[in-house]
């Protein structure tokens, strides 16, 4: 998951640097910066949902 992030952010780097280099071009980069951002807090939420489903199967005995 880690390398996902890391190729994020490298997307995410990209895109901003055509921002400042193509103004113009502000709209669809800021939806790209944007929905980046979501894809990151939804990974996060599916990790700390995984993490509490896994604690609690370990919990069960039998």
């Amino acid at each position: 998951m880690l390398s996902q992030v890391k190729a994020l952010w490298t997307v995410v780097q990209a895109r901003w640097e055509q921002l400042h280099q193509r103004p113009e071009a502000g709209y669809s980069t800021e939806t790209v910066l944007v929905t980046a951002l979501l894809v990151v807090a939804a990974l996060a939420v599916i990790a700390i949902v995984v993490a509490k489903v896994t604690e609690k199967a370990n919990g069960i005995t039998m």
